[in-house]
């Protein structure tokens, strides 16, 4: 417990991995080192509040500086680490540092995919994965009057909805014939086509960019798959993110799209754990084991890592959920849906308040809710406990699922 505890990644996992090690009684060292010049901060802001000015950037950090002082955690932001030598039990910094750990944990998290064709270089293409990225983008924003989002996923369209508030005029140029192919099922897909068509937004499907077009250096227009243009002054490319995984890979660790870790987020090595969006691992919510990019995975993974390092095992086994704020609308989400059999609609969707219950041979797995906040959490207490819930309750008007999950949790405590 007095031993080195070394953390590298300093977003959502790498933070709360850090507090949560020394809550739990680690009374050793903690370094936490992050790559970016800045104290951890809130991601989800970037394509939403702060692109349209309503969240400032002091307001974007996690914790501030005390919390980390008070706990005795060393912060070193703007290093690099280039390698891990798990015989010497130490991690190298880019600068040539050597810092020992008897334990390690990584919360490398990802990078955005880069777009591969013909001028992705030019100036005006942008990525939104980092504050720097999203420092770029808002001011570049700001004096543009046309934007190619490339890609239909939640960055895209965070970022398209926001900058259709601007009064920008928005294309969305997606390759797969819906929105969130990979995400939602069609249903949604095509409600939320509907909302950003309503608030001005071109939607190209089954459609991807040749190359990008520049003057001067500068792009001014996407040249499409089907030969057309789509004038551009700035294009934010949305079409995927890679685990940072490089470190992991060449130490030696197990990898597979993601380090491959266990139900106490232990790597191949017994002495390194990891955490959040770079991780594979397996859960009871999935046929096979996933990786999730999504805040809640990172902080509750997080402390299932921290508490492996302190040495106190306890499967992770939080159920999954994520959100994406567009316009007016919250989207929240639970469980995981894939592979489900039957679908029921709860509330309105013309109304836009409505949810989506998924079951799988009877079972519910799975809920995304439109502005029904309610849901969301009773799909929370119901997936994650397997409370039984039948498709024909769901699809009664008349019936009260509060009620149901207050008397569900009731029958639970008194066991």
């Amino acid at each position: 417990m007095s031993e080195p505890l070394v953390i590298v990644g300093a977003s959502y996992a790498g933070l709360n991995a850090a507090l949560s090690a020394r809550a739990a009684g680690h009374d050793g060292p903690i370094v936490l080192i992050g790559d970016e010049d800045a104290l951890p901060y809130q991601r989800p802001p970037l394509s939403k509040a702060f692109m349209l000015g309503k969240v400032a950037e002091s307001a974007l950090p996690l914790r501030p500086k005390l919390t980390l002082d008070n706990n005795k955690i060393e912060f070193l932001q703007g290093i690099r680490v280039t390698a891990i030598d798990r015989a010497g039990h130490t991690v190298e910094t880019a600068a040539g540092r050597r810092i020992p750990y008897a334990r390690l944990i990584l919360a490398t998290g990802c990078r955005a995919r880069t777009l591969p064709v013909p001028g992705a270089d030019l100036a005006g293409v942008h990525y939104l994965r980092t504050l720097d990225d999203a420092r770029a983008l808002r001011e570049h924003a700001l004096a543009a009057e046309t934007v190619a989002v490339i890609g239909g996923g939640f960055i895209g369209l965070e970022v398209a909805a926001s900058l259709a508030a601007l009064g920008k005029t928005v294309t969305v140029i997606e390759a797969q014939d819906r929105l969130l192919a990979r995400a939602v099922p069609p249903a949604l897909s095509e409600f939320l086509a509907g909302v950003h068509r309503g608030a001005g937004v071109r939607i190209l499907f089954n459609t991807t960019v040749r190359r990008l077009r520049g003057d001067n250096g500068k792009v001014h227009a996407a040249e499409l798959s089907d030969g057309s243009t789509c004038p551009a002054d700035i294009a934010l490319v949305g079409i995927g993110a890679i685990p940072n995984i490089e470190l992991a890979s060449q130490a030696g660790l197990a990898c597979d799209d993601g380090i491959v870790v266990d139900a106490f987020a232990r790597t191949s090595d017994p002495l390194i754990t990891a955490a959040g969006d770079c991780t594979r691992f397996p859960t009871r919510f999935a046929a096979r084991p996933v990786r999730l990019e999504s805040v809640q995975n990172a902080q509750d993974q997080a402390r299932t890592a921290a508490m492996t390092a302190v040495g106190t095992l306890k499967p992770y086994d939080a159920v999954p959920w994520f959100w994406s704020d567009q316009y007016d609308l919250k989207l929240q989400m639970v469980g995981l849906s894939q592979g489900h059999d039957h679908m029921v609609t709860r509330g309105r969707p013309e109304e836009r308040k409505f949810s989506l219950f998924y079951f799988k041979d009877g079972v519910l797995i799975g809920i995304d809710s439109v502005n029904r906040a309610g849901d969301h959490m009773a799909g929370r207490h119901l997936i994650g406990t397997g409370a039984p819930i039948a498709p024909e309750q769901i699809a009664d008007p008349h019936f009260d699922l509060a009620a149901a999950v207050k008397s569900l949790r009731a029958a639970a405590a008194a066991t």
